[in-house]
């Protein structure tokens, strides 16, 4: 008599995420015959989920498909009373409708397995199940086969497959989806205007989302408070994640108008700013949250004030470490083009320039640091490095290529999110914390917003104006961040509640919000077709006429003390090491230093014209101004006539003057 056992480990990791892998080895002992019969239904049973997979990647390519039709019917009929994304949400919706109501019921094989003690809980399933299947046929020993099964979590056992197939593992957002929208966002920034506005993006999106997040936790436990059934599922820690997750705006719609109606630059770079750092800020701040409560935190119940202050510290470390892998994978990128040839093989250049950008994210993942905002610093200081020694073909491949993923990424995000509601099975609707948690949303909008406007009015020129303020506030609608978040953790009923609601509020911000879009504008008063050297807010630093002399309000105090001290130290010491651009090392470091300045400065440094490379590309938006850098001298002759002219800045922060030289041909071929 001869039986096998075929064991199933299940390797679950709580950290990570709730679905996880699981390899079953099988020992099978049966006869060649019966082996043979099991291998052909083996196959028909593969062949049967290929199918299945291949219905559900053509669902979502169909929903792609129709909504980039719909959006070229949409700017072709000049509508704007709904955005791109507002239509992937309507049309995943639908859909995902379709599959739950009208949808086969297709059979889906299920076995019950009962654990032997009740030493598991829904939180902590085990990490191996044995299942025990008696052979009583007395089949002669085969060798043993391995099958690899996938570990969903909790489902409803009443699910068809392909409900089952249309719901994705939340990794694949973070690890697959996500990166790309996140490198976009730094790669593709306006640096002039991002620079010009930097204190208020920064007090927006460090302050106002940590203040937002609290107090959006604060009220949510308030609420929890007055429910009884509810207080045994939520703790304050529960709520004050829904606070951190539910606060990152994502205002695609809003920057898409924005951008086709020329509205002022300073209030778009003010939107698209703090929508980019408070996604990084939002990770952060979550995880910091989930520290305190499973490493810091004594179990005691009450506040821990040391447990608090190393969660702080936990924040600050983490974001900062995360910020410097990605400086520095960027920098080396930078380091690798500038000074190898890779640049005559456009296409591997391209690809190493893929995969060094998306291996810092990898790196900092494996670090247990955010992926998230080590890939936002790697794309702002790819775009401001690693950019100017590209081939003109890597340039125009890399970023049409992040606009092609970007574009991709979003609506499919958006698309599965209407389609999810539906069809994901861990949604848990009550309407009161649904309700609740939308107008706590609005009041940490408002948190943010109003308060820390006033405090930088105190000491901003010029002033953000009370429609500035307003159409910021309506600029806060949910989007992917907030949902991948809510969807990495739905094991307990707090967080299935937290799922629904955010997905809910995603899906009513960008319909409503982002379609009242135009009639806000309106109502506020914010003037449209605006140039860019024109703008709302009076900085006299953006001009067109050159041939001007310099207005006497051009002082150095117009411009962000943070982005003139940088821009001094970026322009003298980093561009020279990290690209080709002038002055070389050679002009600007100490005479002492000179034989590391000849190793670090390339050929084409000393050989290219006095014109700066940086003038040719992308990169000459950055705010900085050439007259706080005093390298001029160096290169200029004592005989040479210097004319001054007024032209903008690379960050835009004033006008500036620029030494210039004029050498033409003269008699017998001597230049004048």
């Amino acid at each position: 008599m001869y039986g096998f056992f075929p064991v199933i480990v299940m390797m679950y990791s709580v950290v990570t995420c709730p679905l996880a892998y699981i390899f079953i080895l099988l020992c099978a002992f049966s006869s060649p015959a019966e082996s043979a019969k099991s291998d052909i239904e083996l196959d028909a049973k593969a062949q049967h989920n290929h199918q299945i997979d291949s219905l559900n990647l053509l669902l979502y390519t169909f929903l792609l498909t129709l909504t980039v039709l719909t959006i070229w019917l949409f700017k072709h009929r000049r509508f704007r009373f709904i955005h791109e994304t507002g239509l992937a949400v309507i049309y995943g919706l639908i859909v995902g409708a379709l599959i739950r109501y009208a949808g086969n019921a297709s059979s889906v094989v299920h076995m019950t397995v009962v654990p032997e003690k009740d030493k598991y809980n829904q939180s902590l399933p085990p990490d191996s199940l044995w299942l025990r299947f008696p052979n009583k046929g007395g089949s002669p020993n085969v060798p043993n086969k391995t099958y690899a099964y996938t570990f969903r979590g909790e489902i409803d056992v009443d699910d068809s497959e392909i409900e089952l197939k249309a719901t994705f593992d939340p990794e694949i957002f973070f690890n697959i989806i996500l990166p790309p929208i996140i490198f976009h966002a730094g790669y593709s920034l306006k640096r002039k205007y991002f620079f010009r506005n930097l204190g208020a993006i920064l007090t927006y999106a460090l302050i106002g989302t940590t203040l937002s997040s609290f107090a959006v936790g604060a009220l949510m436990y308030g609420f929890i408070q007055l429910r009884p059934y509810l207080k045994s599922s939520f703790t304050f820690l529960d709520t004050l994640y829904f606070g951190a997750l539910i606060s990152p705006t994502d205002p695609l719609t809003i920057l898409a108008i924005f951008n086709d109606l020329h509205v002022d630059v300073n209030l778009y770079a003010l939107v698209f700013g703090e929508s980019v750092l408070n996604d990084a800020v939002a990770i952060v701040l979550s995880g910091a949250i989930q520290n305190y409560g499973e490493r810091y935190q004594s179990g005691s119940g009450g506040f821990e004030t040391d447990a608090f202050f190393r969660a702080l510290g936990d924040f600050f470390v983490i974001f900062s470490l995360s910020l410097l892998i990605g400086t520095v994978m960027g920098c080396i990128t930078a380091l690798m083009t500038k000074f190898t040839r890779v640049r005559d093989f456009p296409l591997l250049e391209s690809a190493l320039f893929v995969l060094m950008s998306y291996s810092t994210f990898l790196i900092a993942e494996a670090s247990d640091l955010t992926g998230i905002v080590a890939v936002l610093f790697c794309g702002i200081c790819q775009a401001h490095y690693t950019y100017n020694n590209l081939s003109v073909d890597s340039r125009t491949r890399t970023k049409k290529l992040f606009e092609l993923l970007n574009f991709l990424a979003e609506n499919f995000i958006f698309v599965y999110i209407g389609v999810s509601m539906f069809t994901f099975p861990k949604h848990h609707f009550d309407p009161g914390f649904i309700i609740v948690g939308f107008l706590c949303a609005m009041v940490g909008r408002a948190v943010n917003i109003y308060p820390l406007s006033f405090l930088l009015n105190l000491g901003r020129k010029p002033k953000i104006a009370y429609n500035f303020q307003h159409m910021l506030f309506f600029a806060g609608l949910r989007g992917a961040m907030s949902f991948a978040l809510a969807i990495r953790n739905t094991v307990s009923d707090a967080r299935q509640a937290m799922l629904t609601t955010t997905s809910l509020i995603v899906i009513i911000t960008v319909i409503v919000q982002g379609g009242a879009t135009m009639q806000l504008l309106t109502w506020f008063k914010i003037p449209v077709g605006v140039e860019e050297e024109v703008e709302m807010l009076p900085y006299t630093g953006v001009r067109n006429d050159t041939s001007e002399q310099p207005r006497e309000s051009n002082k150095v105090n117009e411009k962000a003390w943070l982005a003139r001290i940088w821009g001094n130290f970026d322009v003298r010491y980093m561009k020279p090491l990290l690209t080709h651009a002038r002055p070389t090392l050679l002009e600007t470091l100490p005479v002492c230093c000179n034989p590391l300045a000849r190793v670090l400065t390339t050929t084409e440094q000393m050989t290219q014209d006095n014109r700066s490379r940086s003038q040719m590309d992308s990169d000459s938006d950055l705010c900085i101004d050439d007259n706080d850098v005093s390298y001029t001298n160096h290169r200029r002759s004592s005989g040479a006539r210097s004319d001054s002219v007024t032209i903008s800045g690379d960050l835009g922060l004033g006008s500036r003057v620029v030494d210039t030289r004029v050498r033409i041909p003269g008699p017998g071929g001597n230049n004048i």
